[in-house]
């Protein structure tokens, strides 16, 4: 596997420019894609041809929920090991791919609000790793820091409290310089947790709740992942759960959809093919106080959305294609993601009430503070990433934060083209402001990872109220966050 400094060794890390270009913007065609190659990468005959995978000719495949090895009053026990595996992605081919358990994604953890997770993590890869929680309230030993790694052949035991809200977590690889291949090749894993106001709610569950863990990926003719960092005009395969573009035969009654991105720089927004619209019901820290309705769902790298969809709305025998209205790439392969097929009609008891959930009132702030985002685009052959004009350096605490202060993060991307988004570990958050509006419904919840498109303000209310020691918080863009647009902030 390549590492970033061997990236950056042998000049196939794109421009700050072109590795920007067109992430926000609307879907390429093939010809301009094809135009788009990123400067001063190896091009697609150095890498051969891509693979030949059709589209909606597998079914989509849910990852198992992991049982715990052993359960006492209040923790459940569970054993995970981080391996290689090999998987048919490519027809008749066989693709090397890294996963928990020998699953990708991973299998699912269920937790519940007040109950202890307990994990041993065993790395049986020839690389260190770093097991993040994302989006989760945990002390700093078990926060999967970006230097605090395992080593191979080593394991850690990570302890997770799951003192907060019902939420759609994500596990993956943190490990500095590793990250972004790591995750790229399938270490990612999904962590529900749940409560007893989201039980009593009603809402489909079981086989009807369904996560759908989206990425991008370039496949070569044999079959293999493409590794070269910020080449996203070139993973143009779109896989969900792991599988290319699959299709999921439904019932026509309501199912509930945990949809996670997990690429690396790829936006999201999708949309279902005949107009039809989502009934948004959470995002990245849980539910949201009402449910509404929208027909586009944006969703950056790192960013959850729980949503339900009807299909009892549509005969037996519609065929809606989810797709994504974001390029770059082929609007034929990035511009669709997987089918839903109504097959068969169904009872349904399960509902979506007009209220959800009530969120915590937001206490006041006491200190203000801004973080520019930023990475060069002038062309330059080892581009970098920054925060406030400094690139990640573990030996520097950035911010320091008195325990139960409130404050306020002004977010600012300073780039002309470069899209970003922001990532705080251990804490949730609530959006006051985009470009000084209100939030949209869809960001009106707890976050954790918030969108910045260039030229864009967003401003953050943030409470540092449960634990202490040293967090990053970062672009969850892997590329960028490999590139140095990290930061710590210490809470004391």
């Amino acid at each position: 596997m390549l590492s970033r400094r061997n990236v950056l060794k042998t000049g196939v890390l794109t421009t700050g420019v072109v590795g920007a270009a067109g992430l926000a913007s609307p879907v390429l065609g093939r010809r301009d894609a094809e135009a788009a190659e990123p400067a001063g990468g190896a091009g697609p005959e150095a890498i051969g041809a891509p693979a030949v995978i059709p589209q909606f000719a597998v079914p989509l495949t849910v990852p198992p929920v992991l049982s715990p090895l052993l359960s006492s009053g209040t923790t459940d026990y569970y054993l995970m090991t981080m391996k290689k595996l090999s998987k048919e992605v490519v027809p008749g081919k066989r693709t090397e791919l890294l996963g928990y358990n020998g699953l990708v994604p991973g299998p699912t953890i269920r937790a519940r609000k007040g109950r202890r997770v307990v994990i041993r993590q065993t790395n049986l890869l020839d690389t260190p790793v770093s097991v993040h929680l994302h989006g989760a309230e945990v002390p700093v030993d078990s926060d999967g820091a970006p230097m605090d790694t395992i080593a191979p052949g080593g394991s850690k035991v990570y302890t997770y409290p799951n003192n907060q809200p019902a939420a759609p977590l994500w596990i993956h690889d943190h490990a500095h310089h590793h990250e972004s291949e790591h995750v790229y090749r399938g270490l990612s894993s999904v962590y529900l947790i749940g409560d007893d106001n989201e039980q009593s709610l009603g809402l489909p569950s079981g086989p009807y709740d369904v996560p759908l863990v989206i990425r991008d990926g370039r496949y070569d003719e044999n079959g293999q992942l493409v590794y070269i960092m910020d080449d996203f005009r070139n993973r143009t395969t779109i896989t969900v759960n792991g599988s290319p573009w699959p299709y999921l035969r439904v019932a026509a009654r309501k199912y509930r959809f945990r949809v996670l991105n997990s690429a690396n720089t790829r936006f999201l927004s999708l949309r279902l093919s005949n107009g039809g619209t989502f009934t948004q019901i959470g995002v990245d820290g849980g539910l949201l106080e009402a449910p509404h309705e929208t027909a586009v769902l944006p969703v950056s790298p790192g960013e959850r959305a729980d949503v339900v969809i009807d299909f009892s709305r549509y005969p037996v025998g519609t065929q809606l294609v989810l797709e994504n209205t974001l390029g770059p790439g082929p609007v034929e392969q990035v511009g669709k993601v997987m089918r839903f097929d109504v097959v068969r009609t169904a009872s349904d008891d399960s509902t979506v009430p007009a209220r959800l959930a009530t969120l915590p009132t937001p206490l006041p702030a006491t200190v203000s503070r801004s973080f520019v985002l930023r990475m060069d685009e002038d062309g330059r052959a080892e581009p970098q990433a920054y925060i406030n004009g400094r690139s990640f350096d573990q030996a520097r605490i950035d911010v320091r934060i008195p325990w139960g202060s409130t404050e306020v993060w002004t977010v600012s991307n300073a780039n002309t083209t470069a899209p970003h988004n922001f990532h705080l570990h251990l804490v949730q958050f609530r959006v006051l402001e985009r470009n000084g509006q209100p939030p949209a419904p869809g960001e009106a919840g707890l976050k954790d990872t918030v969108r910045v498109l260039a030229g864009e303000t967003v401003k953050l209310l943030i409470s540092f109220r449960s634990y202490r020691g040293v967090y990053a918080y970062h672009c969850h863009m892997f590329d960028h966050g490999a590139m140095g647009m990290m930061g710590q902030m210490e809470i004391y």
